[in-house]
Parts: structure tokens; C-alpha cells; sequence
């Protein structure tokens, strides 16, 4: 008893020494919980943080980190991240943003100081849209920091689709555009990137269309590395790219994001490249189940991430936790590629305090500015080609009495946009640029005239005579902040015709992010017979006709144009209900009918007969050619083209508005050379725009009517026929673009005319002779000998003229844009040096300058240029 009376005592007293401790635990744990964790010190280097941060994670948080939608991990405070973000030219999907020229469009400019310039502006737009998104809490795809932006593979054959993505057939002059926009994006910040660029698609990658997922593109070593690396090398070394993306296919058997040849060897070992590689979307898939590269799923990803794929685009690395099981993979082997994916986000700012990082602060308020739009206006104007203008047709004048506007692309948001694209808060067609151009005098007549491919009978915009409400021209329209109908609307009027911008011609107080329209009246016609009415809009809409609903797009919302037949008696009145849900951008409706009198097209050739001269707007669109379509018309292949003709359709129309003896001129927009020989030897004049951005009709209009001179170049070869061409297939450079090419070209590479003229004359070396470590200056004198003032765009060409191999029949060395008054001259000085005189010998596996005759050529083209020589010795 004494014993366990001691024992409670004791108890006793221990007690409060046990609170004690407890106490101290307590408080030593609060202070440990307060100590700045490794990877949150910003006193420590990014690698130093990566690698602590790695350590702290288990291996399915790991391979989480692995996929481009990456998901939080609250327990080390990692919010979620979406990797994927698009900024091909502007940014893209996430809603309002400032649209430049498509990227060949960009690439026709030829002025590298105003893509610097473009990035900027689209780097500044993302990093303030993405703040935007955290203060909101949000992380959903293209609200990120890591941009999969430039493509640089090279535009090797016109029919390949996706060619519009990228800066033409050239690699010095996708170099030097891939290069400035890589630099614009990332930032100069000696610590922090302000955003990733990630050039793409590495590295042999440029169709068809339909077989990516599958197809083997061979090369030889030379083509490899003369014609298909030069591009990402650039982006890489000198434009410190943080990140590059894998192709697709395979390149000489091996899938793309499976080769050491390519991810190790060149990229890292070769180039030093430090960042991460990014795979296209789902080609980690494509490796076992389409490639047949390997046996498993499992496999597949583990030979991916040893080759140094870091992050799969798509769900496939989940594969990676039983590939460490099955020792396929070790998990220190995955570490390399998590530490590589996580250093970007550290590199970008997202672990450190906002104060730090000097491009948080950018507000939203530069998204879609009048300073952005105005340099969109400007890569817009430099962009365009003026291919011909003979006898000066061109410019118009503004007084000009009549002008038919006529063509499927006349009036046509899609073609300004191209793909990969954002949605501007403001654009202009090139209908709309040429009405704001010219004088009130000036009748402008529109008419579509035909499709754009199909011979179906094109719609037109119901005229405003045929609608009323309460005895007045048009349809009443009730404008409300939200889709509830059962509110008061903000605003009721009367609209002559459904031919709406919102985005262009906006509303006082009108939620320009959410809204709806009604629409109420009458439709009258003065002929009886089936009427095809449709609507056509980015968003839900209903049309109903005597409470008969004929149009429903309020489901699927990808169908751009929606159409019904209905027969209507002439004289008799029917009620038109029309309901409009808008969300997002851009905000847009057209209504449309084809009538049982004249056709579109009919009216087309009417329309020319009254008019002094004729604009027609025709060419392709981004939705018959682009990335993997299910687009199968005739002259199209699944995004890509089968021919390079304008479609049909068109041409049969061009011939009928030539026969009607007014002048006819032809605007094309797309993103691809097109073989328009008819039109040349008939037309008197052709403009090419390309996909030109959101304020593409306005440069049209500035272009047509002369308050711009033309000033932009062709980044690809227009040729004459598809016969010129080798098989699609064939990724071997012989005969392809204007450095293989022995044909005759319709427009050479490098070709654009202007307003005025210029000459060319006095070409000189600085030495006869160097040694295959000098340099030697070229210069030439050139002048303005017009009448206007413009800009031109001085190119530099050399010709290997005793090379031991096979080198390109010339191949472009520089490029200076100058802009010389009428009268003036300047001398132009380029600098070749060894690299421009350099070709890969495969034998010594490195660049080699051989000795010999180099021919120089200075000119307005790859065709048209002056000449001179000089001599490299041993």
C-alpha cells in the first residue's frame, strides 16, 4: 500500500512537468510551422528550391506534376496548373485579346524589330490576364504562363495546312521571326521569365494532316540540318526558348518524343539546352497505340521520359507509377524530368511574392488597348502583298462613284482570325474597312456572289425592305444584361437589317461579356416561293416564323451557320421572333436568306454591271485548312489541300464579273500560296492579305485606297501548278521552295510590290578574298524612283557556286527594311559572315565552310536582284 501511495505521488508530481512539455512542443512546433520551408525561400536559387520541393513529394504527386493539367497539392501549398496556353498570334482562347496577323502573315512583314514588338504586346496581355484569373481563383487552361508559341517548322509544301502557323519556307527568316518573338515573349528580366515559349513542332513536322499520328518522316542528314534544325536551334540558343515541343510522327522510325537523336543529343548535349520538353497533345499515346513503338502503355511513357519528353500534353505519364513498379522506369529517372518542369514555374514567379516579380503589376487595362490595337493595324498593313497593278489600278479613289464589294471572304469574320486565335473587342471586315474608307458619294453595293467552296447557292442578308415593325423599316430589338428575358430590357429600338457587330459598334451599358436580344416583326415578300433563311453567329440563337421554330442553334454552338427551307406567299405578312444568347466573344448575327428570285450570285453580276469597279474578296479560310480537319471537299484533305488553285466556285465567278467589263480586283485571304494563273494573266490587280487580325479590313482598305503603301514580301513561293510539286509525302528538299526549286515560280519568294519603285545599283565586297574565318561587308545603293514615298525590303542572297555537295541554289543571309522619300537614296550594308557561308558535312558531323566562289545577291526578291562575288581561301 505504501508502495502504490509513493507511486501516486509521484504521479503528481510529474504532472505539471508533462504540461510543461507538452507546453514547449507546442510552441516549438508553432515556430517550425512558421519557418520558411526551403522551396518558399526566396533567398535561395531555383535549383536549390526545385530539388528541396522534389524531396517533400511522393511519386504519384510526382508524375501529377508530369501532365499538362497538373493538379494542386494543398498539403505543399502547389496550387493547380494548366500548362497548356496559346499565343500564336495574340492570345488565344480566353476570350478578349488583341489579334495580329496570322503567323505568315506576321512572317510578310519581314520586319523582326515589329514582331519583337508583337510579342511584347501579347506577353503583356497574357501575364495580365493571368493574374486576372489568380485574383479570381481560377486555373483553368489558357489562363497560364507557359505558352506553346512559335511554330518553326518550315513551310515546305503549300498544301500542308498548318502552314499558316508558321513563318514561311525559309529557315534564316523563320529564324530571325522565331527568334524576336521568343525574346518579346520571355521577357528581359535577369531573374524572372514573364512568360515560356515553346517552339514547336520538333523537328520534322509539316503534314499530311490525316497521318500524323502515324506517319515516318525520312530525311537525309543534310536536309536535317541545313533546312528542318536551323529554326529551333535559333529559338533555342539564342533565343533562350524555356521550352520546345515534340512532333507527332516519327522521324526516321523513331517517334519524335521518344528520340535520344533529337531530345538528347541535339537538344540538350548539342544545343545546351536547359529547359523542358513539352509532348504534342496525346503523341504519348501515339507512341504505343498508333507508332506500334513499343508493347505497352507503361512503356510507352517510361522510353518517353527517358528520351527527355518532361510533360506529356494528355493523361498518358499516369502510366509512370507502374512503369516504377515494373522497372521500366526509376523514380530518380522521373525527378530529372519533374525538376526540369518544376524550375519553369520558379523561373516564372508562381512560388514568390507578387512584389517580386516585376510583371505582376501589368493591369488588365492593356488587354485589347488602343496602343495594341494600333500595332496590330501596323503588322497588319506591313503584312499585306500587292502581287499585281497593272496600269496602276490601284490605289482607288476615294470619290469614286460606285464599288461592288463582292466574294465570300468580303464580309467574314472567320478569315480574320486564322486559328489559333483570340477574339478581339473590335474588328473590321473588309466590307466594313472599305465603307469607313471612302466618301459619302460612294455607293457601296455587297453580295456574297458564292461559298466559299461549295456551288450551293450562296445566302445574302435579308434586306431591310422586306422587315417591319409598326409600319418601320427593320425588326424591333430588346437588349438585355443577362439571358433572364423576364428582365427589363436596357434598351429597345428599331434595327433596319440583322447584320450586327457589337464587338465593332458597341451598346452604352450593354454587358458586352453576357447578354441577350429579341427580335420582333414582320417578313414580307414580293415573290412566292421556298426561301432557305438562316443565321449566322458564334453563339445560341432561335429563329421562328409565325411561332414556327426553323432555326435552333441553342445545343451545338460549333455550327457557325444554321439554315432552314420555308415557303413564303408573296404579299403576305409573317411574324419573325428572333432570341439571341451571346457569351464570350465575339459578339456577332447576321440574318440570311437565299430567295427564289435571283441568286447570290445573279446578283453579283448585277451589281458589277452599276459599278465603277469591282473588289472581290475571295481566297480560302482557317475552315477548310488547318490542324487535323474533317474537312474532305473537293481540293481538300483533312485540314490539308489536294490542289492549290482557287476553289471553283470562284474562279467561275471571277470570270463572270471579268466578262461584265468592270475592273475587277482581287483580294485573297489565306494562310497558303495559291496558284491563281488565270487570275494573273486577266486581273489587273491582286492584293494578298493573309489571315490579317482584327483589324485586317481596315489595312485592306488603307492598302486599296492608298493611305498605305505596301510594303510586305512573300515568306513562301507562289508556284503555278501542284504538277510542280513532289509528293506530300516526300519530306526531302529536292525541288521544294525557292532554294531547291528550278521551276518557274508565279511570285517568287521574297516578291511584293509597292506604289512607287525602287533601284537598285553599285553592289560591292569589302575584300575579293577571305579566309574561311573572316568576314567580308556587302553593300549596294538604293533608290526611290517613284513618285511616293515607301518602305522597301532590302534581301541578301548567297550562292555556293563550287560547293563538293549539294547546297541550295541560293539561300537568304539578311534582311534590312529601309523607307526612302521619292528621289532619296542609302546605302545598305550587310555583314556575311562564317555562318552564312556554312553547310553540315555529315561526314564531320559539324558545320564546315568549304573554299570556293560565294556569288552575293542583293535584291527585291529571290529572283530579282543584283550580283556580285567573292573568294573564300584556306
Amino acid at each position: 500500500m505504501n508502495r502504490n501511495i509513493k507511486k501516486i505521488k509521484s504521479f503528481r508530481i510529474k504532472t505539471p512537468t508533462i504540461f510543461v512539455m507538452v507546453f514547449l512542443l507546442l510552441i516549438s512546433f508553432k515556430a517550425l510551422s512558421q519557418e520558411v520551408l526551403p522551396y518558399l525561400d526566396t533567398s535561395l536559387t531555383f535549383d536549390v528550391r526545385v530539388n528541396d520541393l522534389v524531396e517533400r513529394m511522393t511519386l504519384e504527386e510526382k508524375v501529377g506534376q508530369m501532365m499538362n493539367d497538373a493538379p494542386a497539392i494543398p498539403r505543399l501549398n502547389i496550387p493547380a496548373y494548366e500548362y497548356w496556353n496559346e499565343c500564336l498570334h495574340g492570345v488565344a482562347r480566353a476570350g478578349k485579346a488583341t489579334v495580329f496577323p496570322q503567323a505568315i502573315g506576321l512572317a510578310a512583314t519581314w520586319d523582326t524589330d515589329l514582331i519583337y514588338k508583337s510579342a511584347l504586346v501579347i506577353s503583356d496581355e497574357a501575364r495580365a490576364k493571368h493574374h486576372e484569373a489568380l485574383r479570381n481563383n481560377s486555373f483553368k487552361r489558357y489562363e497560364g504562363l507557359t505558352y506553346w508559341t512559335p511554330n518553326v517548322n518550315i513551310f515546305r509544301d503549300p498544301r500542308w495546312g498548318r502552314g499558316q502557323e508558321t513563318y514561311g519556307e525559309d529557315p534564316y527568316l523563320t529564324s530571325r521571326m522565331g527568334v524576336n518573338f521568343v525574346k518579346g515573349m520571355q521577357g528581359d528580366d535577369p531573374k524572372y521569365l514573364k512568360l515560356v515559349a515553346t517552339p514547336k513542332h520538333f523537328a520534322v513536322h509539316s503534314g499530311p494532316e490525316p497521318e500524323r499520328h502515324f506517319f515516318d518522316a525520312t530525311t537525309t542528314e543534310r536536309d536535317l540540318y541545313d533546312t528542318y534544325l536551323p529554326a529551333f536551334e535559333a529559338t533555342i540558343v539564342e533565343g533562350k526558348a524555356y521550352s520546345i515541343m515534340a512532333a507527332y510522327n516519327r522521324y526516321m522510325g523513331k517517334p519524335c518524343c521518344a528520340s535520344h537523336q533529337l531530345l538528347d543529343k541535339i537538344l540538350r548535349k548539342d544545343w545546351g539546352f536547359k529547359g523542358y520538353v513539352v509532348s504534342d497533345c496525346n503523341a504519348i499515346r501515339d507512341i504505343h497505340d498508333y507508332h506500334n513503338y513499343v508493347d505497352s502503355k507503361e512503356t510507352a511513357a517510361a522510353v518517353a521520359v527517358k528520351a527527355g519528353c518532361d510533360l506529356n500534353c494528355g493523361s498518358r505519364y499516369k502510366y509512370l507509377i507502374n512503369a516504377v513498379a515494373i522497372g521500366d522506369i526509376t523514380e530518380d529517372e522521373i525527378d530529372v524530368s519533374l525538376k526540369r518542369i518544376l524550375k519553369a514555374r520558379f523561373k516564372l514567379g508562381m512560388f514568390d511574392p507578387e512584389e517580386m516579380v516585376p510583371y505582376a503589376s501589368i493591369p488588365m487595362s492593356v488587354v485589347s488597348s488602343k496602343k495594341h490595337r494600333d500595332l496590330a493595324l501596323e503588322t497588319a498593313q506591313k503584312s499585306i502583298v500587292l502581287l499585281k497593278n497593272e496600269q496602276s489600278v490601284l490605289p482607288l479613289k476615294k470619290d469614286i462613284k460606285s464599288i461592288a464589294v463582292i466574294g465570300p471572304n468580303a464580309n467574314n469574320l472567320e478569315v480574320l482570325l486564322g486559328n489559333y486565335n483570340g477574339f478581339p473587342s473590335q474588328y473590321y471586315t473588309p466590307l466594313e474597312g472599305i465603307k469607313n474608307k471612302v466618301s459619302e458619294k460612294t455607293k457601296i453595293y455587297y453580295e456574297a456572289g458564292s461559298e466559299l467552296i461549295s456551288k450551293e447557292a450562296a445566302m445574302s442578308l435579308i434586306p431591310a425592305e422586306f422587315l417591319s415593325f409598326k409600319n418601320k423599316k427593320g425588326l424591333q430589338a430588346k437588349y438585355y444584361n443577362s439571358h433572364n428575358l423576364s428582365e427589363t430590357p436596357i434598351l429597345t429600338r428599331v434595327e433596319e437589317g440583322i447584320n450586327s457587330n457589337w464587338n465593332s459598334n458597341p451598346i452604352k451599358g450593354l454587358n458586352e461579356e453576357k447578354f441577350a436580344v429579341v427580335y420582333t416583326g414582320d417578313i414580307k415578300v414580293n415573290t412566292s416561293g421556298d426561301y432557305t433563311l438562316g443565321m449566322q453567329s458564334y453563339k445560341g440563337y432561335k429563329l421562328l416564323i409565325d411561332g414556327e421554330l426553323i432555326v435552333d442553334n441553342t445545343k451545338d454552338l460549333k455550327r457557325r451557320i444554321v439554315k432552314n427551307k420555308i415557303f413564303l406567299e408573296q404579299g403576305k405578312k409573317y411574324k419573325v421572333s428572333i432570341q439571341y444568347f451571346h457569351e464570350g466573344y465575339p459578339a456577332k448575327l447576321k440574318l440570311l436568306w437565299s430567295s427564289p428570285d435571283k441568286t447570290s450570285y445573279e446578283k453579283a453580276i448585277a451589281l458589277a454591271n452599276k459599278s465603277d469597279v469591282v473588289v472581290f474578296v475571295g481566297g480560302i479560310s482557317p475552315g477548310v485548312e488547318g490542324e487535323q480537319m474533317p474537312v474532305n471537299s473537293k481540293g481538300f484533305d483533312g485540314g490539308d489541300k489536294t490542289n492549290i488553285e482557287l476553289p471553283e466556285i470562284q474562279k467561275e465567278l471571277l470570270k463572270a464579273l471579268h466578262a461584265t467589263g468592270t475592273p475587277v480586283v482581287l483580294v485573297l485571304l489565306n494562310g497558303s500560296a495559291l496558284a491563281v494563273n488565270w487570275e494573273d494573266e486577266n486581273l489587273p490587280a491582286i492584293v494578298e492579305a493573309w489571315y490579317p487580325g482584327e483589324l485586317g479590313g481596315a489595312a485592306i482598305a488603307d492598302v486599296l485606297f492608298g493611305d498605305y503603301n505596301p510594303s510586305g514580301r512573300l515568306p513562301v513561293t507562289f508556284y503555278k501548278t501542284v504538277k510542280d510539286l513532289s509528293p506530300f509525302v516526300n519530306y526531302s528538299m529536292k525541288g521544294r521552295t525557292y532554294r531547291y526549286f528550278e521551276g518557274e515560280a508565279l511570285y517568287p519568294f521574297g516578291y511584293g510590290l509597292s506604289y512607287t519603285s525602287f533601284n537598285y545599283k553599285n553592289i560591292r565586297v569589302s575584300k575579293p578574298k577571305i579566309n574561311t574565318s573572316e568576314f567580308v561587308e556587302v553593300s549596294a545603293t538604293i533608290s526611290n524612283t517613284g513618285s511616293l514615298k515607301g518602305d522597301e525590303v532590302v534581301q541578301l542572297y548567297i550562292t555556293d557556286k563550287e560547293s563538293s555537295v549539294v547546297r541550295p541554289l541560293k539561300s537568304l543571309r539578311g534582311i534590312k527594311r529601309i523607307s526612302l522619300e521619292p528621289g532619296q537614296s542609302t546605302e545598305v550594308k550587310f555583314t556575311v559572315n562564317t555562318e552564312d557561308l556554312s553547310f553540315y558535312d555529315i561526314t564531320k558531323q559539324e558545320k564546315v565552310v568549304e573554299p570556293g566562289i560565294f556569288e552575293i545577291g542583293i535584291g527585291a526578291s529571290s529572283k530579282e536582284m543584283i550580283k556580285t562575288s567573292f573568294e573564300v581561301v584556306e
